[in-house]
């Protein structure tokens, strides 16, 4: 989510330059329940473990402007990317376009709403099969057979850092809330009725940025910053807890082995793999990350990065961890992507991209190559781009 680019374009300039996904606080948890963790296998990536694969840049766009909010994803056929632009008068218009790798072609469609006024929130997507649902400042259903918009029920939340997931059926989400809010609210969509309903109470006290993902069971939530008092640094919590909407309740899970907040979040089908949170008390992401099992509820640590990051674009190939873009800790773009690969336990560098180093850019997996596009670059002046590049690995 291009949470960041949205909140310097509403006109909160004054905002830390890393916001994540919310979080909670570790209050009360027996030391039985703590789980192990075991030292992570596997080497982090050199110039000599470099990923084989091949880069090729999209065609232009057919956009001059960034628009922000951007969120993005893959019909099977065409990658969908939804955004808006800032009114001068207020509010907000969209602005929707396609990309189709079997032509290499742009497509402009129909715009989507437009809001009177901007919302303290984002935007999130998913692709149900048929429609393209956005959610949070635009709150509507793309039909691409139809190329047209409609409204769909507001979120009763906000999605600024929420932990948010796609059943297949229903999105749901917890935590959002922005600036110097903080939240343990929770919604379920269900598209068959266009209606919102509010989630149980999580075992999980207020807090932003934590992190999480779907497993295709629970929606786990983990970690985040819980602000005791404005003004004052926030404490940084390693609690987590998992809904399960099948049987409609939260449970407590093994908290994280250290505190971090706002950190990415991907299920590869075994474990959810946390990179790019901060530590308490760190300037910048951590080197190593996390990955959680709920099937064995125990955490382990990952093998480190060459270039720890946060703000990048992730995708889960089947096979591995594509990691692309972002910013280190001194507030430069890393060199090169990095992949992870669960089954060797390493990283591995990606061949050197096309594109210029950014943050926030959006990418979908089509099955056969990472498509990028978009993203912004902080400093004086701020860099916008509106050029796109795929990757596709070795088969």
């Amino acid at each position: 989510m291009n949470t960041r680019y949205a909140l310097r374009a509403a006109g909160f300039p004054g905002l830390p330059i890393t916001l994540g996904v919310i979080a909670a606080l570790a209050a009360g948890i027996p030391a039985a329940a703590q789980a192990s963790v075991p030292a992570a296998s596997g080497r982090s990536p050199s110039a000599a473990a470099r990923a084989a694969g091949t880069w090729k840049m999209l065609s232009p766009a057919p956009l001059t402007r960034l628009p922000a909010d951007l969120t993005a994803v893959w019909t099977g056929r065409e990658m969908i990317i939804h955004g808006n632009y800032f009114r001068p008068a207020g509010g907000t218009r969209g602005v929707t376009i396609a990309y189709r790798p079997a032509t290499r072609t742009w497509v402009r469609l129909a715009n989507g709403p437009t809001r009177s006024s901007a919302l303290e929130t984002t935007d999130a997507a998913v692709w149900t099969g048929s429609r393209m649902l956005v959610f949070g400042q635009t709150g509507a259903s793309y039909n691409p057979a139809a190329n047209s918009w409609r409204p769909i029920s507001r979120i009763p939340m906000s999605l600024f850092g929420a932990v948010t997931g796609w059943t297949g059926h229903r999105f749901l989400a917890w935590g959002g809330a922005c600036c110097e809010d903080q939240s343990h609210d929770g919604a379920v969509y269900s598209p068959a009725s266009n209606a919102w309903r509010l989630l149980p109470t999580a075992p999980l006290i207020v807090r932003r940025d934590a992190s999480g993902t779907w497993t295709g069971r629970e929606l786990v939530v983990a970690g985040g910053e819980h602000l005791v008092r404005a003004g004052h640094s926030p404490v940084v919590l390693k609690d987590a807890a998992a809904y399960s909407p099948a049987a409609g309740r939260w449970r407590k899970i093994a908290p994280m082995p250290r505190r971090e907040a706002g950190a990415t979040a991907v299920w590869d089908g075994k474990e959810i793999l946390f990179i790019g949170g901060t530590r308490a008390g760190a300037r910048g992401p951590a080197p190593r990350g996390l990955a959680y099992n709920p099937v064995t509820n125990r955490w382990r640590l990952l093998p480190p990065m060459a270039f720890p990051r946060s703000g990048f674009a992730a995708v889960w190939t089947g096979r591995q961890l594509l990691v692309w873009g972002g910013v280190t800790a001194s507030g430069n773009p890393p060199p090169r992507g990095e992949a992870y690969t669960p089954a060797a336990g390493t990283w591995t560098a990606l061949p050197a991209s096309p594109l210029r180093g950014r943050e926030d850019p959006v990418a979908v997996w089509t099955g056969r190559q990472m498509i990028l596009w978009g993203g912004f670059r902080n400093g004086t002046p701020p860099r916008e781009f509106t050029d796109g590049a795929g990757y596709s690995p070795a088969r």
